[in-house]
């Protein structure tokens, strides 16, 4: 399938980017319905997610539809000039559905067939589950699709179901026949000579379920895939009833960032409009990093089109053991940090806040307290902000480095039986990246195979999975002038999970310059190590390290021994490879410790300078969040304190001379920005939205 382009207010047709978030008027009494949608008009909301969770108020019982309180809730919407996300409900099945037929239950590893009176109780492969679920798709879009109110259709909700049935072995063996053709194909891929697990028929394969001992990690890798093409398929069986009756709405369904069950990258065509949820934590002061990081991804699924954040609290969840609040300051920032990497829309869990059920204490827009409350105002606040952003609708990001990240190398590198369960790549990744957004360096993240043209740098933290089409596009991106860094436990394995034969990374020895021969856990205390250049001084690496020597490359900082770790003395840490056959016009980096904050700052700084990266606010401190989108520079306040910002450093971000004035579209004031002017003070947690002064 092919993805319209243009992000979601292009497609929706809006001059500014979206406002608004699910509302479920089925849990509320008639007249409730008046009040939230005038409410929502005087909050400047333009877009609501209805119907996600409503299957069984739209289907009572099998078969019996009642669709007239939907209609009517569209036309209430329409009325008021709001456009709806008409979701199909197929998230949450009514009960009836596990009564009648328990094997659209999911069962889990342990055997153990999980029931209805939650939400998300399906097994995705049940061919009774997809037949109700398609028909109530269907009787929803056949009523609805004419409706004016519609402007956009959402897909289930938060697909992520894993289900180890007997219906699920049925759908593996189909999927595991199409991807090998013939059982002696799967038994070279999944290595069964290895404890006597070699199969005769494709009928014997059973997805990996509680065992007595470590599991296949090539079964176990393949389930992985096997489970997100399951879920995709959902998503592209429902899109094709809602094109029977619609061939021109925007489909989307709600992705959840760095979500490990599902590989993002291979469902991004998929949908119209690339979605998020999302919900930092506020307990943690890099969330607002991290946060970043996880929108960077979703605009590069988006093929760098503007997103829509879908999901986010604005205040606490009700989710997590101790669910810290937002202040309306701090919510605000964190919206229009999404909107500064990219997202042309900001909507909530949920409108208005429910009285009853598990997700009661989940803050909303309008709290059980009412409109006359800090919260709400901050959203009104919101919602008249986002109005004034018309400039940024349907913009796009440069970014001059790329993160490369894939699902198969994460499922890989958190198996079981690996040297060390400490060894995170979400975490690797997290921690490269921070280092990027201190710098106020914007990113793209991009799988393996990715076109790599205009990147100055690429940065590969974790990288354990690596296929040689990808390992031959690294080679020769270097070479050609680029600037590479890979992290440690990389190109470890094929695709199957089966360890290169030779020194590591095997496919990337070359262009390193440099190789390993064991993968070492550390002691808790870690492992000393010394930088080699002139400033020299001493470091330490922690959790995991290569034992690796240079081979070509100028070792950057070198192991000291330790206790019982004495023939690491001497071994290479960090390499730069740069002016031999083997890297051309470029530099190529290895990186095969787990590095302290510091000490990792100063490895990528320096890999930075290679690519000529620069922060465009040297001397601004860290956490003054920098983006820029078209002619549009969004700069953020996480600092906890006021940050005088100079006026010349904020033209230069723009590529403007010193002197061209600019202007906040928040506030619409001017700013000065020649040299001699004072710095604009941005207040703790502001924001300002600047373009040149026309």
């Amino acid at each position: 399938m092919s993805r319209q382009r243009g992000g979601p207010a292009v497609l929706l047709g809006a001059s500014a980017p979206l406002f608004g978030g699910d509302w479920n008027p089925e849990q509320w009494d008639r007249a409730t319905w008046d009040e939230d949608v005038a409410l929502m008009r005087r909050a400047g909301v333009t877009l609501v997610t209805v119907g996600v969770f409503s299957w069984s108020r739209l289907e009572p019982r099998p078969g019996e539809y009642d669709l007239d309180w939907l209609v009517e809730v569209l036309d209430l919407l329409h009325g008021a000039g709001i456009r709806a996300d008409l979701a199909t409900p197929t998230a949450s099945p009514p009960p009836w559905l596990g009564h009648r037929w328990p094997e659209t239950l999911p069962v889990t590893a342990e055997g153990v067939r999980l029931t209805y009176g939650s939400r998300n109780q399906f097994a995705p492969s049940s061919p009774v589950y997809r037949e109700h679920a398609l028909a109530v798709t269907r009787a929803v879009v056949e009523r609805c699709a004419g409706h004016p109110a519609v402007a956009m259709w959402h897909v289930g909700n938060e697909l992520g179901q894993v289900d180890h049935s007997d219906v699920a072995a049925v759908a593996f063996r189909r999927w595991l026949a199409d991807r090998y053709g013939s059982v002696d194909a799967l038994n070279a891929a999944w290595a069964t000579s290895v404890w006597s697990q070699g199969y005769t028929s494709f009928d014997e394969v059973l997805p990996p379920r509680a065992a007595p001992y470590h599991r296949n990690p090539s079964q176990e890798l393949d389930f992985r895939r096997f489970t997100s093409d399951e879920l995709r398929d959902l998503l592209r069986l429902q899109t094709a009833v809602i094109r029977e009756h619609d061939a021109h709405r925007p489909v989307t369904t709600n992705l959840m960032g760095f979500f490990p069950g599902a590989d993002y990258a291979t469902w991004a065509d998929d949908v119209d409009v690339v979605s998020d949820d999302a919900y930092p934590d506020p307990a943690d002061p890099r969330a607002p990093a991290d946060a970043a990081l996880t929108q960077h991804l979703v605009r590069s699924l988006a093929g760098g089109d503007p997103w829509l954040l879908m999901e986010s609290a604005v205040s606490a969840v009700s989710w997590r053991p101790h669910n810290l609040t937002r202040s309306p300051a701090r919510s605000r920032l964190g919206s229009l940090q999404a909107v500064a990497h990219g997202a042309d829309g900001v909507l909530f869990f949920q409108w208005r806040q429910a009285r009853s059920g598990p997700e009661r204490f989940h803050s909303a827009l309008l709290p059980v307290a009412g409109p006359d409350t800090a919260v709400h105002a901050g959203a009104r606040r919101l919602g008249a902000d986002l109005a004034r952003l018309g400039p940024v609708v349907g913009t796009r990001t440069d970014a001059p480095v790329a993160l490369l990240w894939d699902w198969p190398s994460w499922w890989a590198g958190t198996a079981q039986a690996l040297p060390t369960d400490r060894l995170d790549p979400l975490a690797t990744l997290r921690a490269w990246h921070r280092v990027l957004w201190d710098a106020r360096v914007t990113v793209d993240v991009v799988p393996p195979g990715a076109d790599l043209t205009g990147y100055r740098a690429v940065l590969a933290p974790s990288l354990h999975v690596l296929a040689p089409g990808p390992a031959e596009a690294l080679d020769a991106y270097v070479r050609g002038g680029g600037v590479l860094a890979v992290g440690p436990f990389s190109g470890v394995a094929d695709e199957h999970g089966h360890l290169h034969v030779g020194r590591a990374p095997v496919l990337l020895r070359d262009v390193l310059g440099a190789s390993s021969e064991e993968w070492v856990p550390l002691p808790d205390e870690g492992l000393p190590a010394r930088w080699t250049d002139a400033i020299a001084g001493a470091a330490r690496v922690h959790t995991f390290v290569e034992h690796a020597r240079a081979e070509g490359a100028n070792p950057v900082l070198v192991l000291d021994g330790g206790p019982g770790l004495e023939h690491l003395a001497g071994a290479l840490a960090v390499g730069r490879h740069a002016g031999t056959p083997a890297t051309g016009d470029g530099t190529a980096w290895y990186v095969g410790a787990v590095l302290g904050e510091g000490d990792l700052r100063r490895v990528l700084t320096a890999v930075l300078a290679d690519a000529g990266v620069a922060d465009p606010l040297p001397g601004v401190p860290a956490g003054l969040e920098v983006a820029r989108r078209g002619d549009v520079l969004v700069a953020l306040n996480h600092t906890g304190a006021p940050v005088p910002l100079p006026g010349a450093g904020l033209a230069a971000a723009l590529d403007l001379p010193p002197g061209t004035p600019l202007v906040d579209l928040l506030s619409a004031r001017r700013l000065p920005t020649t040299p001699d002017d004072a710095p604009t003070v941005l207040a703790e947690h502001d924001v300002l939205v600047l373009m040149e002064a026309r």
